[in-house]
């Protein structure tokens, strides 16, 4: 139990800045500005379902991608710590990520903007597909793999609330405050970003010293 709090802890947090809801909001609101409250509702529901789908996927079938192509974790880990990084930098300078799209675009989008471009890209981009494939590699039982669901899904849900209430939120935080919350995430991602390297150095580093002539 004393060691399921730290990994869970790391789940929630890695995959909440990295899904980054509140970053997600001012798009949700831009691609659904011409849909009805209850459409928006739907959008939602149906961009978070898609999501939690595809992390579990790419959780689950991470480890054949990595028979399939002979690529290590290691290795998997500093790049997605790379990617991390970039991303965390990307965020501590409150540059949010936007969508372009013209009103022909929404309106050809709008029975299916919940699937792209808000469930993938937007909430399940390829940080947290790394995300999940490494920590899954981590999950050293059904209790770890049990905490690492939960969390998507826990993440996922409190997602579904911000973009529920996001017309509102926004209000409330204005153009500083989100900006605010964007650094804080982005400083906390670059964290885990080093560790991820880190822990891809280190074993790697280690098997070299240990074949290194005597």
């Amino acid at each position: 139990m004393q060691d399921l709090l730290p990994f869970a802890l790391l789940c929630f947090t890695s995959f909440f800045t990295l899904i980054n809801p509140l970053g997600v909001m001012p798009v949700f609101m831009t691609l659904t500005a011409d849909l009805t409250p209850a459409q928006r509702v739907r959008t939602a529901q149906k961009a978070t379902l898609v999501s939690f789908i595809t992390i579990a996927l790419f959780a689950m079938g991470g480890q054949l991608l990595f028979s399939f192509f002979h690529i290590s974790v290691n290795s998997f880990r500093i790049v997605g710590g790379i990617i991390f990084l970039l991303m965390g930098m990307d965020m501590l300078q409150a540059r949010l990520s936007r969508i372009k799209v013209g009103e022909d675009d929404v309106k050809t989008y709008v029975e299916d903007i919940s699937v792209t471009p808000l469930a993938i890209p937007m909430i399940c981009g390829p940080g947290a597909l790394t995300n999940a494939i490494v920590l899954m590699d981590d999950a050293v039982s059904i209790n770890y793999e049990l905490v690492l669901f939960g969390s998507i899904f826990l993440v996922l849900f409190v997602t579904y609330w911000i973009l529920y209430f996001a017309g509102g939120l926004i209000k409330l935080l204005g153009d500083t405050g989100i900006k605010v919350m964007m650094r804080l995430m982005g400083l906390i991602i670059m964290v885990i970003a080093i560790e991820f390297i880190v822990a891809g150095i280190k074993p790697i580093v280690l098997d070299i010293a240990r074949q290194w002539p005597q």
